[in-house]
């Protein structure tokens, strides 16, 4: 992996398989979202016309993961959204609050993009986010994140 490259595609039978990196954990979430749209349009191309700010709860890491993919296919699919760029992305990890009691991850970001997707040429489609084969590689400094999507 060169310093530049924000993700990467694995090998895979049947879907869609990538690896996104970060020095964050928020940056290597971000380009988990440019890494699944890539699949469908090329995020590069995309006019900043439009904002959605989204915040989204899970108990682990990987459902928080798999639930940020969906809304963004959700915000496709409704309000015919396609995003371009993922801005303001935290990721705040749970607290315990009680001994056997375990917080939430919650993950806030502004998704930038276009509701005209006529303008733009689709190429494939992403039917959903996965939790088959997800892997987080998290290291001071450097975060690797794979994921599976079904095309």
């Amino acid at each position: 992996m060169n310093e530049e490259a924000r993700f990467e595609f694995l090998p895979h039978t049947a879907d869609a398989r990538f690896r996104s990196y970060g020095r964050t954990l928020e940056e290597a979430a971000a380009n988990a979202a440019l890494a699944m749209v890539s699949l469908m349009w090329d995020y590069r191309q995309i006019e900043p016309r439009v904002k959605h700010q989204v915040e989204i709860r899970a108990r682990n890491f990987e459902g928080l993961m798999v639930k940020f993919l969906t809304e963004i296919l959700y915000l496709l699919e409704v309000k015919r959204f396609i995003l371009g760029r993922v801005e303001e992305i935290e990721i705040v990890r749970p607290e315990k609050t009680a001994v056997d009691e375990e917080g939430e991850y919650v993950l806030r970001a502004v998704l930038v993009g276009d509701d005209r997707p006529e303008n733009y040429e689709i190429i494939s489609e992403v039917k959903a986010a996965t939790y088959y084969q997800f892997r987080l590689d998290e290291k001071p400094g450097q975060v690797q994140l794979e994921m599976v999507v079904d095309m």
